[in-house]
């Protein structure tokens, strides 16, 4: 076993996601802790061509295996052969809807524990995570038993720029036969030309029941425009059908964490405060001073969005 730590790097279309520089950021700091090395692994046909972007790793592994596209059972199984050959302390998978399947499967097929939902872990002495449960209701502190474990990292657990960093590290080019695909790619599957992807925006107004007419969203549409950001929405405005789905934030919509979050007239109901709790900026706007986002909010203010909206934008334009 090595002092290493490996992250199972995450690409799309030929770019890493955020979640991947986000667990290597995650895996500088534990480094310096265990005094091992950072690790990155990428399975894929351009493996090696795309090995340089990742800076903020000691050393890529670079596993060229011939799909085109990400298939469960191969890449996993290409992952789990990585992890038994370099026997890193700690192997970490972002907790994606990729990760869920490599995750799985590298701990099942080296025998290691897997703990999942992880906003952050500590490898000072044992092995530990802060892990999400119920929907972000609990917070456990979860110990592992052993030397050795995976971590699936939930989004926003880093901070992605601190990934980027560090040079480029040595590129180690592996080959991988591929085998008969356990899945057949068909197509992927984005939003619809002209919306916008909230996961990327460093603004977003987002709005709530409070907005209370389909009409009242232009007037958010207007502010976030004059922020130079997007407007998202809790559920039940997209369940209405008054914004796409791709503008939902929430453990049944996106995980979203913007330098700023301005929630206007959104109570915060568990599962939405999953999807953007981590914002480095939440600023709440409601009616009720009860209101469960007050109780993430950085600034909050008790009011009627109304009264607020137009002087805002008018202050910005000017």
């Amino acid at each position: 076993m090595s002092e290493d730590v490996l992250v199972i790097a995450e690409h799309l279309q030929g770019s890493f996601t955020d979640a991947t520089f986000e667990a290597l950021a995650i895996a500088r700091a534990l480094a310096s802790q265990t005094g091992g090395s950072v690790e990155a692994a990428v399975v894929g046909a351009n493996a090696e061509a795309m090995a340089a972007a990742l800076g903020g790793a000691d050393r890529i592994l670079a596993v060229v295996d011939g799909t085109a596209a990400f298939d469960p059972t191969g890449h996993s199984g290409i992952c789990a052969d990585l992890v038994s050959s370099r026997s890193p302390k700690i192997v970490l998978v972002p907790y994606t809807s990729v990760g869920m399947d490599v995750a799985s499967h590298i701990a099942i097929g080296n025998d290691l524990p897997l703990v999942s939902y992880c906003q952050s872990i500590d490898a000072e002495s044992d092995l530990t995570a802060t892990c999400q449960l119920y929907a972000g209701k609990i917070e456990a502190d979860v110990t592992v038993e052993g030397d050795r474990a995976v971590f699936a990292l939930l989004s926003g657990a880093g901070q992605a720029e601190a990934g980027r960093s560090g040079g480029v590290g040595e590129v180690e080019v592996l080959s991988e036969a591929a085998g008969a695909p356990g899945t057949t790619f068909i197509e992927l599957s984005e939003p619809e030309g002209g919306d916008v992807d909230i996961t990327t925006e460093e603004v977003l107004v987002v709005v709530g029941r409070g907005i209370e007419s389909e009409d009242n969203i232009e007037e958010a549409q207007e502010l976030a425009e004059a922020l130079g950001g997007a407007v998202a929405a809790s559920r039940p405005i997209i369940d209405q059908g008054w914004l796409a789905k791709s503008r939902q934030v929430g453990k049944s919509g996106l995980t979203v964490t913007p330098k700023v979050y301005l929630a206007l007239g959104v109570s915060g109901a568990p599962e939405h405060i999953e999807g953007m709790r981590d914002s480095s900026t939440i600023i709440a706007v409601n009616t009720d001073p009860q209101a469960p986002i007050f109780g993430v909010a950085h600034h909050g203010w008790v009011g009627d969005i109304f009264d607020l909206l137009p002087e805002l934008t008018d202050l910005l334009d000017n």
